[in-house]
């Protein structure tokens, strides 16, 4: 591929070398993308795995200088800008001898939008169900005959859309409070915040630290801007109340822009019954919320997608989508029980919407690396529909401190083996086993997409005894 041109990017930013921190899929794209506009490219990782000696290997054919193991403080210090992927915090040694210094840094999410200068993009935030909201949006916009993808915290980076030779012209954009942090230039064709609630403080100082990144989605908010937030939400309505522009709300408890009929079972949006809700494919409020949050993101962002036809199509796209792996997965039936994989809810209030939507008795499987929030929320809905829990990982002793006496507990050390053979011990005939560990993987996985895949394996071996 040829070099790419860069009109967007900062003339300060071009002056000398750029470093970039972090080199998981969304720092390699993003070190490929700077060094085919003909920029200096020095990569660092703390980390050295073979996954990261290929991305090294990959990286030297387009000329970056890749260090693993380690990052060159000085050299940081003497960039022309710091590139810093998401999953490195604040607090790294990097990003604060990049701040010592006065060398701005920005996120992958940062470049990408500057080398897509025309690109119409809806931009989803959220404590919960950013995820899922953002890959309904994908899968409607290019239902109502867009050429769109998914993009961000949902997994593709920015950067690697922008290496295409012909970028999508929409995106449903995921993107984190990490990443809102260090991207300056966010100004999508919607905004959209699902809901708030605590979460990350082992990251951040407060909630209301968190809760002021994600208030960044709307850092460059005019009177042309267009907002959706969740009505049913406090926190969302405090922090956007006074936001300018054309604000749309949507809610599950009552009329709204766009809302959940529960008398007539439709989502109804802007006026129009969309779909019955037998009709959509997903478990629990919180997935109406969701499809109805991405319906009337489409809508709005743009008049054609608001006549006969594409309201037909936005109904199409609801019905036909799928529940997104380890999030409220079904995984099959074994011994009886079904099993259920939501190894993508790492936080207390994730894992609690997770409950609310059970009509069983559940098995929960809740554990890892502890993010700083009680689990003593979970209390009511555990008593409502909790067999039992399975407290695993290094968060458990804490969540046996929390929860203990509330339901049956069961508290377990760092075999995942063991635990699942627990759960299938524990569940009756009829019962769900759920996997919504409210807790990161990091203690016993890479990441959770391994911890759910591990899961799914070692629940359909059951029926290999």
């Amino acid at each position: 591929m040829g070099r790419i041109s860069d009109p967007a990017m900062r003339s300060e930013w071009l002056r000398g070398e750029i470093a970039v921190v972090g080199l998981a899929r969304s720092g390699r794209s993003a070190a490929r993308l700077l060094a085919r506009t003909g920029s200096e490219v020095y990569a660092s990782d703390s980390g050295r795995s073979p996954e990261l000696e290929a991305t090294a290997v990959d990286l030297h054919h387009d000329e970056v200088d890749v260090q693993l193991g380690g990052h060159d403080l000085d050299r940081i210090r003497r960039a022309a800008l710091v590139v810093a992927s998401p999953g490195v915090p604040p607090s790294a040694p990097p990003l604060l001898a990049a701040r010592d210094a006065g060398v701005a840094i920005v996120s992958e999410i940062e470049i990408g939008l500057r080398f897509l200068p025309r690109l119409s993009y809806i931009a989803i935030t959220g404590t919960n169900g950013k995820t899922t909201t953002t890959a309904i949006t994908g899968h409607v916009l290019r239902a109502v005959g867009r050429r769109a993808e998914t993009a961000g915290n949902i997994g593709t980076p920015l950067t690697e859309l922008a290496l295409q030779p012909t970028p999508p012209d929409w995106v449903a954009l995921e993107v984190s409070s990490f990443q809102l942090h260090d991207t300056p230039s966010i100004d999508p064709t919607v905004a959209v915040l699902t809901n708030l609630s605590a979460n990350h403080l082992d990251r951040y100082d407060s909630v209301e630290a968190y809760y002021g990144d994600k208030a960044l989605l709307f850092r460059n908010a005019t009177a042309a801007s267009h907002i959706v937030t969740n009505a049913d939400d406090a926190d969302v309505e405090a922090m956007t109340h006074d936001m300018p522009g054309m604000h749309c709300r949507f809610s599950v408890q009552r009329r709204s822009d766009a809302y959940f009929d529960r008398d007539g079972g439709m989502l109804v949006v802007l006026g129009h019954p969309i779909l019955a809700r037998h009709d959509l494919p997903l478990l629990g409020d919180h997935n109406v919320a969701n499809a109805l949050a991405a319906a009337l993101s489409v809508m709005i962002a743009d008049r054609e997608h608001r006549g006969a036809p594409a309201l037909d199509r936005i109904a199409a796209a609801l019905r036909t989508f799928s529940a997104l792996e380890h999030r409220i997965e079904t995984v099959g039936e074994f011994d009886g029980a079904t099993w259920i994989n939501d190894s993508k809810s790492t936080t207390v209030a994730s894992t609690l919407i997770a409950l609310r939507g059970m009509t069983k008795p559940t098995v929960l499987l809740l554990g890892g690396k502890h993010k700083g929030a009680p689990y003593t929320d979970l209390v009511p809905e555990l008593r409502r529909t909790g067999r039992a829990v399975i407290a695993y990982g290094d968060a458990a002793p804490i969540i046996e401190r929390d929860l203990g006496g509330a339901v049956p507990l069961t508290r377990l050390g760092s075999s995942f083996e063991e635990v699942v053979e627990t759960a299938r011990h524990l569940a009756q005939s009829g019962d769900v086993v759920l996997l919504s560990p409210a807790c990161s993987s990091y203690d016993m996985f890479d990441n959770y997409e391994q911890r759910g895949a591990v899961f799914k394996e070692l629940a359909a071996g059951a029926t290999h005894r």
